[in-house]
């Protein structure tokens, strides 16, 4: 693990860098999307800008709201600066509704958004998957697997390289089958279906995992709903599909 960058006197926290990289990168791949989708590359870059804002903003008076004693006492706390201190759930929520109303002020068709997005958003991941591997966070069981490594005083399946190897072969698959375009909404759809498989899998081997219920992973319950979702959505937008093409013909 690697979480601090040294330049000189300058300590750089390396995972914050990574993201910030892969957020960048994600939206140029999305901006060249826009081509493909005959959309403006200027609306969408904005798009994102303004869900990543609002995203912010909103998990970060999540965070608060969970702590409200703390923050009425010392509200400038609020402006702090620490990435630890953001609700990742209520920061996703605010930046999708925020995208949502961008979108539909701007005139912007759902499904060709979305799925203009989908492979920088696979990008993105990966960044996400290197923001891990450099932090430690999102670390495995403990495990006797010869490739198992020494972490936060156990040996563990190295879960951040498991990531990392899910999400570069979720963006390759992605990148090759947004040029089949077999459907609007096929690309985001089953970028969240292998994504959802993904976590179902990674989730055996974490050691940081929520478990309810008494011995149910939290994540792997919401994955396997959301793979269930995303798999009817594909079922219903071909079916659609089918019955346009029908209709045309007659």
């Amino acid at each position: 693990m690697y979480p601090i960058l040294q330049i000189g006197p300058l300590a750089i926290q390396l995972p914050g860098l990574l993201l910030l990289a892969g957020l960048w990168i994600g939206t140029l791949v999305a901006e060249r999307e826009t081509a493909r989708y005959k959309l403006d590359p200027g609306l969408i870059s904005n798009m994102i800008f303004i869900a990543l804002a609002a995203g912010i903003i909103g998990a970060r008076l999540g965070y608060a709201f969970r702590y409200l004693d703390l923050y009425l006492s010392e509200p400038l706390n609020l402006l702090a600066l620490n990435p630890n201190t953001l609700s990742t759930m209520e920061g996703i929520a605010v930046g999708l509704i925020a995208a949502m109303i961008y979108a539909q002020r701007k005139g912007l068709s759902l499904l060709p958004t979305i799925d203009t997005l989908t492979p920088g958003a696979a990008v993105f991941v990966i960044f996400v998957a290197l923001a891990h591997l450099s932090s430690g966070d999102a670390f495995g069981a403990p495990t006797t697997v010869p490739w198992a490594i020494a972490l936060w005083g156990a040996d563990r399946h190295p879960t951040q390289i498991y990531e990392l190897l899910l999400a570069v072969g979720v963006t390759l698959v992605i990148l090759q089958i947004r040029k089949t375009r077999f459907f609007s909404g096929f690309t985001f759809t089953f970028f969240l279906a292998l994504s959802a498989i993904s976590r179902l899998f990674l989730e055996g081997f974490r050691g940081d995992s929520l478990i309810i219920f008494g011995s149910i992973r939290g994540a792997q319950l919401i994955s396997f709903a959301v793979m269930i979702f995303a798999l009817i959505a594909l079922h219903v937008l071909a079916r659609n599909n089918v019955e346009r093409k029908t209709q045309t013909s007659v």
